[in-house]
């Protein structure tokens, strides 16, 4: 290959943005299609291109007619450019149907990371780990930044997600590497970044926790488990995988597998002492039988044969893989500080029905041979009204370990003395299933470690000491379908493998159901699989259908809801009358007509019963709880029993009302004020001023983890006829719907109102909502739509004499008008909306008000009038202390000194417009900040910064589906690439403008856009 390079050679970097160096020194080359085209040309260095993937990566899907013509310019300016730094011009190859790059392979960074990986892997397999560490480093030094940053292609993202794979892939290996090289406490600080960049890589978690570990930071490795679990099932809904979940375990125990490695070179062997000498052993633990020896219960006897009380296993056991592994690694591996002092104990907890018992017996069969002097069992009944006293469990195992009854001790402690001595240093499982409470537990636990105790609860017991705990869940869909298969028959699964999986579904993917339900197949052979699911589809009869012989779920949950106290079981019934998806503390307080603490309290209660299970990240006052569907249907059927009908529907506006309070306290605390001339007169439950003050000190993220709620919320408060309830409540969530773009819960919660107040002939309702519709197409830009809406309210709202809300829909209809290029009609409602608020002495308002004045006043060519407006509008945004006009007030005033030609003073009034609608978490404000912010970046010739500026803005605005934002940007991406003379790269964004535009009407913005685009196609060739 013949290439002519200058002295410094040419470099060619796509690990990071998109980089040419000739020299050392950059080379700029001009607008985004060459760029996408040599990066193409790049990842695929020395072979050939087709044209056709370049006109796909330049245009994607939908190419103009002149697209391979336009690849072919950019190939030619490519070429003109590295011939002017002197690199030749056979550079970029023609070949057959397309192009190649012509470059020696270690002159892109692509390359040279693929070399030195590959060598480092090289020297891995050959057990040589300094050296591979070595090149694994020299490799990731490789990248600047993600691959081809800041470059827009259809075609190319994947291509740079699959190298950004490759690279974070190589920084886990050369984790894994320095960790078994011990570099353990070197490593923290870069996982630590690594571990909030990369959320869902469960392997940098799980690194991250070892290097910690064997850096003496144990309880910042499990933190880390709990954030990477949290971080799991919020984002994605599952648990983490087996390998995590095991590597937790092994730090709760210990386990060798986690600690540091051996050094390389050992300490010489008189400095090592590992394990005593056997006869030290023998002499030790004489001793210690010897020492225990009681004095006030009589001669102990010999132990008879070892006890074998474990129930039968179960033939059909499926799934619980992980689980079982981890239990038998707690109660088999202990740690060395505990090896010959503490009893290992683990605690399987779980809802009833989750097949606790059934884990609990097979691990103990399974752990038989390790625990060869025999297995004790016994069932505490600890949900039952009379749990089994502990001093009769010992009364039991003391007889099977061939205690008399003329020797059996009289008290408690006598009993457990006598237990824990003919248990000592002997290799017994004990195995306690379904205990109430830790004072049933502590004393049939064993004295010494040779013995294990595995205690199964519907309660997580914290409160035994250097318990081990395991969470026994739901059975996943695959393993649901596989019970049902072993209990009822495979053929009749396979036969109706869809309906079995609905079974599976209806079942809960509960053990206990899933065994019903096969149970009930298995003894009715003529039934097909899909008539039992169309018997459970009926939710009032589910619990009916789910019992078979001794088999029940209604039994086994009533177990656990009969040992609650009086008020915990009140507000579980309570809370079956709400359709919500998930419920916190306020919704305990509001059904319970108590103060928060206290019903938080009883909240918890349920939950550490496991008839509810926890949901999301939220912690304290944020945490989140839901239904099992079956324990669902159980708590409607006590609900109907034992709740008087004539307090379901109090309680129930208590609920409803207690979450329009909130709603409320979250718009305030986001615009500083409240539209009182647009709420109901629906009855508030007042949540308690501390409670609300935590619960939305952060408002848009409250909504959005009530947002399910608040849509389930305004469909059950129209069902149960509370209308005012139902249309406040969807107003008030427009709070989160217009800042996050969910403008498919923005028109379906309205709809459901809207209706619900055209039947009930609730006037006032119709209007608001009216209003709050065209409100939503005007935040799509869908501003023919709006407009019936919004005259529709202004009547309605004109026949109540309702003048306060009648201007916030002046305000609107202002905007269209201004936008469709009515001025002076803008003008008009502009100012008459003012007075009113004026009038009333709404700070905020006024200020909203103001600013869009301020707009009209721009597009008449009057700034300083504009400038005026505004600096009264900033100060009253300020003193109503509301965040949100302020940044559109500060958003404006930027635009009015673009107008005035004062670029500096743009960029200082757009930059505090964006770190505002940034601090209150506004998506849709900051994609309009940043495409303020770029125009102002590009009038005071930045063009670079206002480049990137301008391309986070494009990227802000099309993820929120701002189509008028994305409009504005490429319009000024148009303006930048003419300052550029790039005129065909600016003709693309304009015309992409002018659609927009177009689509959105307005007017005023086409005629801006037609101006720029007859310069563009009307200029000199550039490129």
């Amino acid at each position: 290959m013949s290439v002519s390079l200058p002295a410094g050679e040419l470099e060619i970097g796509v690990l990071g943005p998109l980089e040419v160096m000739v020299g050392g020194n950059p080379v700029d080359l001009g607008g985004p299609r060459q760029q996408v085209v040599l990066a193409v040309l790049a990842l695929e260095a020395n072979r050939p291109v087709p044209v056709s993937r370049l006109m796909d990566a330049v245009y994607g899907a939908d190419p103009p007619s002149t697209s391979r013509v336009q690849v072919q310019i950019c190939v030619s300016v490519l070429r003109r450019l590295f011939a002017a730094h002197g690199c030749g011009n056979d550079l970029i190859a023609t070949r057959p149907q397309g192009y190649a790059l012509q470059i020696p392979e270690t002159r892109v960074d692509l390359r040279r990371f693929a070399d030195l990986a590959a060598q480092g892997r090289r020297l891995r397999d050959e057990h040589r780990l300094d050296r591979a560490v070595e090149y694994y480093r020299r490799a990731l030094a490789q990248w600047r930044g993600p691959a081809l940053d800041g470059l827009v292609s259809p075609m190319l993202r994947p291509a740079a997600d699959r190298l950004d794979e490759q690279r974070i892939s190589l920084v886990e290996d050369c984790v894994e590497l320095e960790l078994r090289l011990g570099r353990h406490r070197d490593l923290v600080a870069e996982l630590t970044a690594l571990v909030e960049q990369h959320a869902m890589r469960e392997r940098l978690h799980g690194q991250l926790m070892l290097a910690l570990y064997r850096s003496q930071r144990q309880a910042e490795a499990l933190e880390v488990y709990r954030r990477a679990r949290r971080t799991l099932v919020d984002e994605l809904g599952i648990e983490p995988g087996a390998e995590l979940q095991r590597l937790e375990q092994d730090i709760l125990t210990g386990n060798a597998r986690v600690r540091p490695p051996e050094p390389a070179e050992p300490p010489p062997a008189e400095a090592v002492r590992t394990e005593p000498p056997p006869t030290e052993a023998v002499g030790a633990e004489s001793l210690r039988r010897e020492s225990v020896q009681p004095t006030a219960i009589g001669p102990v006897p010999a132990v008879p044969a070892a006890p074998g009380l474990l129930p039968t296993d179960i033939a059909d056991f499926t799934g619980r893989t992980d689980q079982a592994d981890t239990i038998e690694r707690h109660l088999t591996e202990a740690s060395p500080d505990r090896a010959r002092l503490a009893v290992p104990v683990l605690v399987a907890s779980g809802m009833a029905g989750v097949g606790k018992t059934t884990l609990a017996v097979h691990v103990g069969h399974r752990l038989a041979n390790r625990y060869v002097d025999g297995q004790l069992f016994i069932d505490l009944r600890g949900q039952t009204t009379r749990p089994v006293d502990p001093s009769r469990v010992l009364e039991r195992f003391l007889r099977v370990l061939g205690v008399p009854g003329t020797g059996l001790p009289e008290t408690l402690e006598e009993r457990a003395e006598m237990y824990r001595h003919l248990l000592s240093g002997r290799r017994i499982l004990v195995v306690l299933d379904n205990a109430g409470d830790e004072g049933q537990v502590l004393p049939l636990l064993p004295g010494t470690a040779s013995a294990a105790v595995l205690v199964t609860s519907r309660s997580r017991l914290a409160g035994l000491p250097g318990a081990g705990h395991v969470e026994v869940g739901l059975l996943d869909p695959l393993h649901s379908v596989e019970l049902l298969s072993q209990v009822a028959g495979p053929e009749r699964v396979r036969a109706e493998p869809a309906e079995a999986e609905e079974l599976a579904e209806l079942c809960g993917h509960l053990p206990l159901a899933l065994r019903v339900a096969g149970a009930r197949l298995a003894t009715r052979p003529q039934w097909t699989v899909g008539q039992l699911a169309e018997r459970l589809r009926n939710e009032t009869r589910r619990l009916n259908e789910l019992n078979h012989g001794v088999l029940g779920i209604r039994a086994s949950i009533s177990l656990t809801y009969d040992s609650l106290p009086e008020q915990a079981r009140r507000l579980f019934r309570r809370l079956a009358l709400l359709d919500f998806p998930h419920f916190s503390g306020w919704v305990a307080a509001a059904l319970l007509d108590e103060p928060g603490t206290e019903a938080q309290d009883v909240l918890d209660g349920i939950a550490d019963a496991h008839l509810l299970e926890t949901t999301g990240s939220g912690r304290g006052v944020h945490s989140q709880y839901r239904f099992h569907d079956l324990i669902r249907a159980f708590a409607r059927e006590r609900l109907a029993d034992e709740e008087p009908v004539a307090e379901h529907g109090p309680a129930l506006e208590r609920a409803l009302g207690a979450l329009l309070f909130l709603a409320s306290a979250a718009h305030r605390t986001c615009y500083g004020t409240e539209h009182r001339h647009l709420r109901s007169d629906a009855r508030r439950w007042p949540v308690p001023e501390r409670l609300t003050g935590q619960l939305v000190s952060e408002p848009i993220t409250w909504l959005e983890r009530e947002r399910l709620s608040m849509l389930a919320a305004v469909r059950q408060a129209a069902g149960a006829g509370l209308v005012a309830l139902s249309w406040d409540l969807a107003q008030h969530a427009v709070t989160l719907y217009e800042m996050r773009g969910y403008f498919d819960d923005w028109r379906e919660t309205h709809a459901i109102a809207l209706d619900a107040a055209h039947r009930a002939g609730d006037r006032h309702g119709q209007a608001v909502l009216s209003y709050s519709f065209g409100s939503l197409f005007d935040a799509q830009r869908r501003f023919t739509e709006a407009r019936p809406f919004l005259d529709t309210a202004l009547d309605l709202f004109r026949s109540t004499g309702n003048e306060g809300a009648r201007a916030h829909v002046l305000l609107h209809i202002a905007v269209i008008d201004r936008l469709a290029g009515r001025i002076d009609d803008a003008m008009t409602r502009c100012r008459q909306a003012l007075a009113i608020f004026q009038r009333a002495g709404d700070l905020v308002h006024s200020a909203f008000a103001l600013h869009n004045l301020a707009a009209i006043e721009l597009q008449n060519g009057n700034p300083d009038g504009a400038h005026r407006v505004l600096t009264e509008a900033l100060e009253l945004s300020r003193r109503g202390g509301s965040r949100r006009i302020e940044a559109q007030v500060l958003h404006r005033l930027g635009e009015t000194h673009l107008h005035r030609d004062e670029p500096m003073p743009a960029v200082d009034a757009y930059a505090a417009a964006l770190a505002t609608v940034e601090d209150t978490g506004d998506p849709i404000g900051r994609a309009f900040a940043l495409c303020g912010l770029g125009t102002a970046q590009l009038r005071t010739g930045n063009v670079t910064e206002s480049e990137r500026t301008l391309h986070d803005a494009l990227r802000a605005a099309t993820s929120v589906g701002d189509r008028l934002c994305e409009a504005h940007v490429l319009l000024v991406l148009g303006e930048l690439e003419l300052a550029r003379d790039e005129p065909r790269a600016a003709t693309t964004y304009l015309r992409g403008a002018l659609e927009l535009f177009r689509d959105i009407g307005t007017p005023t913005f086409v005629s801006r856009t037609l101006e720029l685009l007859t310069r563009a196609e009307g200029g000199p060739a550039g490129g």
